[in-house]
């Protein structure tokens, strides 16, 4: 089927992402079909619409005329045999693959033999979930980020069962919704949710070995780094369970890279249920009147936590490349769009010389002989043959 203005866009689940992504789909004037399984979060799903885009025409971002036909646009359904009108649909529901398969194996029985199907995970296998399919051909990742309205970045990625021409039309037609678009292989996290683990778990080592307390390690990262946000601000946003739960998916499916080893620090906080700002206490305490320790500002220490996480975030870019996750390019903009980073690692490591990446990787790991301090083959040979 040829991906265009006149597809039909289907989405199951109407929560935040599912209502996110129609919101996008029917701002680009797509007919939308929005179902979820529970018939309650419907309601719930349209009124945070009319909320979000009500507030841009009082903010005189759009008119109300566009505000009432993006709205016009989006079905709430309760049977999801209304998606039989669609070419295209994508799954934004709970992270569990059992449930994902099961949702596309019933989808497939309403939906049209030509109708493009597409899941909105951040990590789980592609190429596993296009197995409960009968044409594992049509189906793809096609993966926004929180919140979809305003996060630039899609992730489009095929499985091996993919059609060869289905992710690069996919990717065009993402990309005139105003996105921007890469190409990432099927493995655990794509490119975003691979390349910015060290973003936490080497804060968490540096927290855990006394270098450094929680503020002054977000202190360095934002003031000296430029990050938007600290590594432990950001983790007590998304939520401990959430982060912690894709840190062991990525190091279960990955055989257990140390690269990848989440930290018993974090562990702890979300068997005490300090998951963050969302129950009100995490790294940081979110209660009322609550103080919070302040950073030292001391700027040689700063310098050495941002450039100890800067390199170990630069060398799994490094790896991206090198194992075909995704193109230098793409690894880059990926960063960028898909976690806010200042500039784009590979950039960044041109920026402050190879030799000097590969110096404090290889210190690393002559200090303390672990895998997860390994250097990258790849950055290893742009050093060597001086590229």
């Amino acid at each position: 089927m040829t991906l265009d203005k006149e597809t039909v866009v289907g989405i199951i689940g109407a929560g935040t992402m599912g209502a996110g992504i129609a919101q996008i789909a029917s701002t680009n004037g797509h007919e939308v079909y929005l179902y979820d399984a529970y018939a309650e979060q419907l309601p719930k799903a349209k009124s945070g619409l009319e909320k979000i885009l009500n507030r841009q025409v009082e903010k005189g971002r759009m008119s109300q005329e566009e505000v009432d036909g993006i709205l016009s646009r989006i079905h709430f359904v309760e049977d999801i045999t209304e998606f039989g009108k669609c070419g295209f649909v994508i799954e934004a529901i709970v992270e569990n693959i059992d449930i994902k398969k099961d949702a596309f194996q019933r989808l497939e029985g309403i939906v049209s033999k030509e109708c493009i199907l597409a899941s909105n995970t951040s990590s789980l296998s592609i190429a596993s979930i296009s197995s409960a399919l009968k044409k594992p051909e049509r189906f793809l990742g096609v993966h926004f980020f929180n919140p979809a309205p305003l996060m630039k970045l899609v992730e489009i990625i095929p499985s091996v069962a993919t059609d060869s021409d289905l992710a690069q039309s996919t990717k065009e037609f993402i990309s005139g919704w105003g996105k921007i678009t890469v190409l990432a292989k099927d493995t655990p996290g794509f490119i975003v949710n691979r390349v910015a683990r060290p973003f936490y778990s080497e804060a968490l080592r540096i927290l855990e070995e006394g270098v450094a307390d929680v503020p002054t390690i977000d202190w360095a990262m934002k003031e000296i780094g430029g990050f938007r946000m600290g590594p432990f601000k950001l983790m007590d946003l998304i939520g401990h369970d959430v982060n912690y739960e894709v840190t062991s998916s990525v190091f279960k499916e990955f055989y257990y890279d140390p690269r990848f080893k989440p930290s018993f620090t974090q562990k702890r906080l979300v068997e005490a249920g300090w998951l963050g700002r969302k129950s009100g206490k995490g790294f940081y305490n979110y209660g009322e009147g609550a103080k919070n320790p302040d950073p030292n500002t001391d700027k040689e220490l700063g310098e050495e936590i941002l450039h100890r996480i800067l390199v170990m975030l630069i060398n799994e870019a490094f790896d991206a490349v090198f194992m075909n996750i995704g193109s230098a390019e793409d690894v880059d903009l990926a960063m960028q769009n898909g976690v806010n980073y200042p500039k784009g690692l590979l950039a960044w490591a041109e920026e402050i010389g190879l030799e000097n990446v590969l110096g404090r990787m290889n210190a690393l790991y002559e200090e303390y002989q672990e895998d997860r301090y390994r250097p990258n083959p790849l950055l290893k040979r742009m050093v060597r043959e001086k590229q």
